[in-house]
């Protein structure tokens, strides 16, 4: 038996730039994700961080839901770049961030990360990182508290530019998220999200690649039917392999639930699949009630045949409103937002828009993914073989576990195979 503690990953975007007062200013923050791997410990700020990202997951998956088609994105990139925004904020705004977040204060934020970072950038056996930047207008200055705690704790470096010169400046931050993502998530901010009142752009990054642990056998990929409901179909490319997997029926859920191990055993993705072609808005009704840390529980590892689809999913999420709905829409007031935590001066600061792209590619050789993150501030076992066969919707999560603590990396539903 498997028992498990999970929390997903999220991706943020929103907001067209909208007119500004003289004495306000904007703040962008960005992030990018990837498969990703994490983490180990028992502290109490590390599993604050745990556990406020898996209820923030939860909250996030709720609303992106409601749209049709696939979903796929990182909340735990997301809830990584709002937390180093957290450590800027004041007031009503402060509290909000604590609330939504799942923290009872900053500093339980920063020192949970801190843990979080040094772990997953130290992953073996697959490629994995998570990096912070901050980029700051050439004509303000970061508060040295503020500075002091994200380049620390969030291992964040500091590059001033001049937002102003807005195609420039948003091709430097692109190349930076491009590098930090093997290529894989480009053009994460428009020029026309940055000018003269953007006093701060925060960026987080994740990015991961692991191969199986059972490799899926080129040779035994077929073309298939991939069923978008009872009735309709279309032909997909079905990859086919057959071990001991961890495995269960889950007779509360109406779903089965698979477990596909990578190279490094603590990284697995996690496959949920309704048992009825269109069971996947029951599934999604069912979750939202049910404590994703014991979706691994009472799992077993039988022989299993598996048959899963290859796919390829690229998603650019508009966030604010999201981040509204969960309890975050203090941060995009101009009147009411407060980060006076976070520069010299007396600028007020609010964020203007909060951005994320992600990607993820499942093959026979294993799986990649990218995503990142950002929000602009401006001034203001059984003895038979068991069947797998994913031939219709589904729900996946990217999971890390380390010294039996987990996290869920990704998340999302694949409703149809992008052809």
């Amino acid at each position: 038996m498997k028992e498990r503690t999970t929390c997903q990953i999220a991706h943020i975007a929103d907001g067209q730039p909208s007119h500004r007062l003289l004495a306000s200013g904007t703040i962008c923050i960005l992030s990018f994700l990837a498969l990703l791997p994490v983490i180990m410990g028992g502290r109490e700020e590390l599993q604050a961080v745990i556990e406020g990202n898996g209820h923030f997951t939860k909250k996030l998956y709720n609303v992106l839901a409601q749209k049709e088609g696939n979903v796929f994105f990182s909340p735990i990139s997301a809830h990584a770049v709002l937390a180093m925004a957290y450590q800027g904020s004041k007031g009503t705004t402060h509290e909000a961030f604590g609330k939504v977040l799942g923290f009872s204060g900053h500093l339980q934020a920063a020192e949970g990360y801190s843990d979080v970072l040094s772990h997953l950038n130290n992953v073996p056996n697959v490629q994995l990182l998570m990096a912070n930047k901050i980029f700051v207008a050439e004509d303000a200055s970061l508060k040295p508290t503020f500075q002091e705690i994200t380049a620390k704790k969030f291992l964040s470096e500091v590059q001033p530019v001049n937002f102003g010169n807005n195609n420039a400046t948003a091709k430097l931050i692109n190349g930076w998220v491009e590098d930090k993502t093997q290529n894989k998530i480009k053009d994460l901010i428009s020029p026309d999200s940055l000018n003269s009142a953007t006093r701060l752009v925060l960026v987080n990054a994740i990015y991961f690649k692991g191969t199986w642990a059972s490799k899926f056998d080129k040779s035994l990929t077929v073309t298939d039917k991939f069923y978008l409901n009872d009735v309709d179909s279309i032909d997909v490319q079905m990859m086919n392999n057959k071990g001991k997997y961890f495995f269960k029926e889950d007779e509360a859920l109406d779903a089965k639930v698979l477990e596909l191990p990578y190279s490094n055993p603590e990284v697995s993705l996690i496959v949920i699949l309704p048992n009825k072609r269109n069971g996947i808005a029951q599934l999604e009704e069912k979750l939202a009630n049910t404590d994703l840390s014991k979706i691994t529980e009472n799992m077993y590892k039988p022989e299993v045949v598996v048959k899963l689809p290859k796919f390829k999913i690229e998603a650019t999420i508009q966030m604010n409103e999201v981040l509204e709905k969960v309890g975050l829409g203090v941060i995009f007031s101009q009147g009411e937002a407060n980060f006076s935590d976070m520069l010299t001066g007396s600028e007020p600061l609010y964020v203007s828009e909060v951005i994320q792209k992600a990607f993820i590619e499942v093959n026979e050789e294993g799986t990649e993914a990218a995503a990142a993150t950002g929000a602009v501030f401006q001034m203001r076992c059984l003895p038979f073989v068991h069947e797998f066969t994913a031939d219709h919707p589904f729900i996946l999560a990217l999971v890390a576990t380390q010294e039996n603590i987990d996290m869920v990396l990704f998340s999302g539903r694949v409703m149809t195979i992008p052809q």
